[in-house]
């Protein structure tokens, strides 16, 4: 059995959804079925169904986005930073092996050669490189307190995207958003994220961190202008004159843009489709469903 924790949420929801696809018997838990970031619950938990495997998906993001975590910070502490160095204790003690769903946005821009940042890169958008977000200096610390953990798997997640329309999806913002910051980033298929994680456990690869992105880079007005050539809107697409407009504007807090090198992860014979089919693809998904017809 395979234990989920954060299974009610956007990402955890996507494992429940894969893991019954392929035939796996998993528990899903939220923490209003089992107080996780407790650690005696858990670990007696634990010892009573003895899982193979655990993924923990569960963490703060802040509603409607990241701005949210500014005014929430003991909460994103919390679930970021101090929850994965918990249940790394009971993994370890319990000989559990277990992978954590964590963040690409510790990072900005690209590294100095200009090719993406690697995962023996030191995170240059945290608590330790400001300026950076809340939400991206917890996220850093949590990879942190994971550093040097036993059977364990960091999976980097980044602007995850698909062919659903929810308010969640990265293309569905794209579309529902009133001016756009023109970026360059790595963005990781929602699903293709959640099957590469399996596949790791499943293929044995070895344990540590990865880039689980998409191949390549995008940038915004690559999105936008894909949306017109798919007929997915007519929109007449507005964007912000610069960085400095967007903070001045629409945010209360830095944002992480970043290229990411996920070769790491090739290398251990797991592939993501490059992005640009993979954006693409989804576009023409969306484009089928009624609910983004007139969007």
């Amino acid at each position: 059995m395979i234990a989920l924790l954060g299974a009610s949420g956007y990402v955890g929801s996507k494992f429940v959804e894969v893991l019954s696809s392929r035939g796996l018997k998993s528990c899903g838990l939220s923490r209003t079925e089992l107080d996780y970031a407790d650690a005696s619950e858990l670990r007696d938990w634990m010892r009573v169904k003895r899982p193979r495997f655990l993924i923990n998906a569960a963490g703060y993001t802040g509603k409607p986005n990241v701005d949210a975590c500014e005014g929430h910070k003991a909460e994103c502490l919390m679930g970021n930073a101090v929850l994965p160095g918990r249940i790394r204790e009971v993994c370890e003690e319990l000989g559990v092996p277990w992978g954590h769903v964590s963040s690409g946005c510790t990072f900005s821009g690209r590294r100095p050669d200009g090719g993406g940042w690697l995962e023996a890169d030191s995170p240059n958008f945290s608590f330790r490189s400001q300026p950076c977000s809340f939400y991206s200096g917890t996220k850093a610390l949590g990879e942190e307190v994971l550093e040097g953990a036993i059977d364990c798997y960091v999976w980097r997640l980044r602007i995850p995207f698909n062919h659903e329309h929810t308010h969640r999806n990265y293309l569905s913002k794209v579309l529902n958003y009133d001016r756009l910051l023109e970026a360059e980033n790595s963005v990781s298929h929602l699903d293709e994220f959640v099957g590469a994680c399996l596949d790791c456990f499943a293929k044995g690869v070895d344990y540590g961190v990865y880039n689980m992105t998409n191949p390549g880079a995008i940038t915004t007005r690559q999105v936008t202008d894909w949306m017109l050539e798919e007929g997915l809107t007519e929109k007449n697409f507005d964007f912000f004159e610069d960085e400095e407009a967007f903070m001045r504007d629409a945010a209360s807090t830095p944002r992480s843009n970043c290229v990411l090198d996920s070769s790491k992860l090739q290398s251990g014979g797991i592939f993501l489709r490059p992005v640009e089919e993979a954006v693409r693809s989804s576009l023409r998904e969306l484009k089928l469903s009624s609910s983004t017809v007139g969007v």
